[in-house]
């Protein structure tokens, strides 16, 4: 079996020619407290320069794959893409978590699954990946596992795009009401159920989607609505 860091690098796409890189952008602040390693021993400053790329390569990835798009259409999908909650959906598919160095305290109170902090635990490791390869070798790492769910309006959603997270955040930046969800008709034998679900913002934003359950006719319902905040703005 491959050594954990080893194994981290195998799931990420990179082998670090300086794996020092690849331990700091895991240790948490609490774990370098603990071992007295020093202010600079643990991932925050990582975090800060993996914000400032991932910012970066957002950006220059959506004028290149959308360029008849607007700004305010460009600003919603990119603030979804670094948004908090879809980067720890990303580390928690790469199992990150499991290789972060915590303090007993943080390890105790469930840090290896807190959202919050397995995104800036990415956000980190884009850094390292930055640090230690160069541009080139972060953008590979952000198209294949940040931006790959990311489609144009005009294509089919893409398997597993997290459209509810998209639209939730969308509502955020525009100071709207959370969305909610309501399942409007249910139809079909058991076995070939066909759901429609509306989503709400206020009055002015409704949209309904279907499919073969209420998760997926909830997904196309938040792709509907989501388009239509991205369209409405300049």
């Amino acid at each position: 079996m491959l050594p954990p860091l080893e194994r981290l690098e195998l799931a990420i796409g990179h082998t670090f020619a300086n794996r020092e890189l690849l331990r700091l952008a895991l240790t948490h602040a609490s774990h370098a407290h603990e071992t007295a390693s020093g202010p600079d021993a643990d991932n925050q400053r990582l975090e800060f320069l993996g914000d400032a790329v991932l910012g970066l390569l957002a950006s220059e990835h959506l004028i290149r794959q959308h360029p008849d798009w607007r700004e305010g259409r460009l600003s919603i999908l990119k603030n979804y893409l670094v948004s908090a909650p879809h980067l720890a959906q990303v580390a928690q598919k790469l199992g990150l978590g499991e290789h972060l160095l915590l303090g007993r305290g943080e390890e105790l109170s469930g840090g290896r699954e807190k959202a919050g902090l397995l995104a800036d635990a990415l956000e980190a490791l884009i850094a390292a990946i930055y640090l230690d390869a160069g541009l080139e070798a972060a953008r590979r790492f952000a198209e294949r596992y940040i931006f790959a769910e990311e489609r144009s309006g005009e294509e089919a959603p893409a398997p597993g795009a997290n459209y509810k997270g998209a639209l939730q955040e969308a509502a955020r930046q525009l100071n709207l009401p959370a969305p909610r969800y309501t399942v409007v008709a249910e139809e079909g034998p058991p076995h070939a159920r066909r759901f429609t679900v509306e989503v709400r913002i206020d009055e002015e934003w409704v949209a309904r989607g279907e499919g073969a359950s209420k998760k997926e006719a909830g997904q196309q319902a938040a792709r509907a609505l989501l388009l239509r905040l991205m369209d409405a703005r300049p």
